[in-house]
């Protein structure tokens, strides 16, 4: 017999695990979560946080928001992306990015409430695991995964007390395999794995020194040095990463996966960094080195009955375009409220099947997409004549070359700044982040065709009330007191909500009966002249998409679930066939 039980027991406290436990415990919901390490993540190896999951963390509540801002690396600090020989040498070029180009900016402006910024993961994880706690859920460190059975009714799943050595068994409704990019829980449930891991090898070397000199002037996270000829081997182009401004820092330097991996000591770390940092007398205090490999793996399938699995377990993938802890928060806003519905009888439990429809394939995306952008890097090697061979004296030729007068020099500097312009598809893929749009039995388009991108759909997010989509960002004004609320901000928190305008009041008296007889909390908000909320700018008139007596319904997690552009002629009707089907309770 189990020694303990809860409703939902997710193994890992990364950014998946820990943001699921906080929200199905701000759902009310019981949840452990466990961790087979002492404490939560000890390198600071995620950090670009998009605008999208700053909503989720806005969802979980101001204080949360708030204490992200207070801990992250503002925007404007984010900068512009540096190539250069050394920090201390030569710059080669440099982009906007991260949203700090002033068309780029005003595009994030309009799209969200929220800021993108840059959070090391050894600040996100605290804040995340520390919220879920205070809210109720229960965590144990130092307990490791081993197995798990699952049955009609539900999962034992068996632990490991590291420090006892003692194994016991826990007794849940549902498990979340949340542990990374070697999941056990993934392997357990056979999960579908396309692709392939360990396809190259890279070292952190992460350090402190004041490194101010060389870059307070030209603010940014990261660095490109392109250094053929370094004596640390590799492919000849490093990173320096900012990890505090301006005296805590990562490098990443690359090594042949068919090679043994480096040992990274003190002494190598700092040769390293004086490589590619430039100053051949710099010291620097080494807090810790690693090696690890890029994969380029995502599943398939996220499920399997009543074990689901999130963040690294089910998209491996370098770091490019920062979308690892985004899309594995993301993971969790997606089941959590789904989770917390069924667990409370609002739900089918076929409503869970949308969990993997609706996340897998953005899996895919962003493993294609982090490992295309590792490939984008080629146009910049190719203007600088660092492919095609290890002859150190002809590429720093070749590099020395686009500084001459005459065509090829112009033709070279040409490419050269195309291909790190073209680098926007990693560094300010706003689309990437934003454009994320479901389909599943949890949404119903209704027949209404989906809307063509009229931008590239990489770099620029497309907001449409289309059902599927994320509800766009608009201001509104609160009518007593006249403050800016987002339309974002009338929604979620475990919720569905409705939106409609003068006219619509169908739709309110609709969804107070129904709230009743379906048993779920189900928000409504009119907006309009005199209405609770004010719609002064004009802007959600703009953006709705809906006639004034038209109806949105809004899922928790701010996705569209079904849209009527007017007011139909039986709206009690329509909504509840419409709850029915998207709670899964035909």
């Amino acid at each position: 017999m189990a020694e303990m039980t809860t409703d939902v027991l997710i193994i890992g406290t990364g950014p998946a695990g820990s943001s699921t436990a906080a929200l199905l415990a701000s759902y009310g919901i019981e949840t452990m979560i466990v961790n087979q390490y002492r404490w939560l993540a000890n390198t600071p190896r995620a950090h670009i946080t998009n605008q999208r999951t700053m909503e989720v963390l806005r969802d979980l509540g101001p204080d949360v928001e708030s204490e992200a801002y207070l801990h992250a690396t503002e925007q404007d600090l984010m900068g512009e992306n540096v190539f250069c020989e050394s920090l201390a040498g030569e710059e080669i070029g440099r982009m906007k990015s991260w949203g700090t180009h002033p068309n780029s900016r005003a595009e994030h402006q309009l799209s969200s409430p929220s800021h993108m910024n840059d959070l090391p993961q050894t600040f996100m994880e605290p804040i995340l695991f520390t919220t879920a706690c205070k809210r109720g859920a229960q965590a144990r460190m130092s307990t490791q995964y081993v197995s798990h059975v699952q049955d009609a009714e539900g999962v034992t799943t068996t632990l490991l007390d590291r420090l006892s050595g003692r194994k016991f068994e826990v007794r849940s409704k549902y498990l979340i395999g949340a542990d990374g990019g070697n999941s056990l829980v993934a392997e357990h449930i056979t999960t579908p794995i396309e692709g392939k891991m360990g396809v190259g090898g890279s070292m952190n070397i992460y350090f402190k020194a004041d490194l101010s000199k060389y870059v307070a002037h030209r603010p940014s996270v990261l660095y490109w040095v392109m250094q053929p000829g370094a004596d640390v081997g590799g492919i000849g182009m490093g990173l320096v990463r900012m990890i505090r401004p301006w005296n805590e820092w990562l490098i990443v330097w690359g090594y042949d996966i068919n090679e043994p991996a480096p040992k990274v000591d003190e002494a190598f770390a700092t040769n390293v960094a004086r490589q590619l940092v430039g100053d051949p007398d710099l010291n620097i205090e080494l807090i810790s080195a690693s090696v690890w490999t890029v994969n380029d793996a995502y599943a398939t399938h996220m499920q399997k009955d009543r074990v689901f699995i999130m963040g690294d377990a089910a998209h491996r993938h370098p770091p490019s375009n920062g979308l690892g802890s985004n899309t594995s928060i993301q993971d969790g806003f997606n089941l959590a409220w789904k989770l917390a519905m069924v667990l409370k009888g609002q739900a089918g439990a076929s409503l869970l099947d949308s969990y993997s429809a609706e996340r897998a394939p953005i899996a895919k995306q962003i493993v294609t997409r982090a490992n295309q952008s590792i490939a984008e890097f080629g146009p910049i090697f190719e203007a600088l004549g660092m492919t095609g061979g290890s002859d150190v004296k002809q590429i720093k030729a070749s590099m020395d070359a686009r500084c001459d007068p005459g065509d090829a020099a112009v033709a070279q500097r040409e490419a050269l700044r195309k291909a790190i312009a073209f680098k926007n598809y990693e560094f300010d893929a706003h689309g990437v982040e934003m454009n994320q749009r479901y389909a599943s039995n949890a949404i119903v388009t209704a027949g209404q065709p989906e809307p063509a991108f009229n931008k590239d759909k990489e770099l620029h997010y497309h907001p449409t009330t289309w059902p599927g989509a994320r509800l766009p960002h608009a201001w509104v004004f609160d009518g007593n007191t006249g403050e800016k609320v987002s339309t974002l901000d009338l929604c979620g928190k475990g919720a569905f909500t409705i939106l409609t305008g003068i006219g619509g009041e169908a739709w309110r008296d609709a969804a107070q009966t129904l709230a009743q007889q379906v048993g779920i909390q189900l928000n409504v908000h009119i907006i309009g002249p005199r209405q609770t909320y004010v719609d002064h700018s004009g802007d959600w008139a703009r953006i709705c998409e809906i006639a004034d007596d038209g109806c949105l319904l809004v899922r928790p997690d701010h996705h569209v679930a079904w849209r009527a552009p007017v007011i139909s002629k039986d709206p009690k009707s329509d909504l509840f066939e419409v709850l029915q089907q998207v709670l899964g309770r035909n």
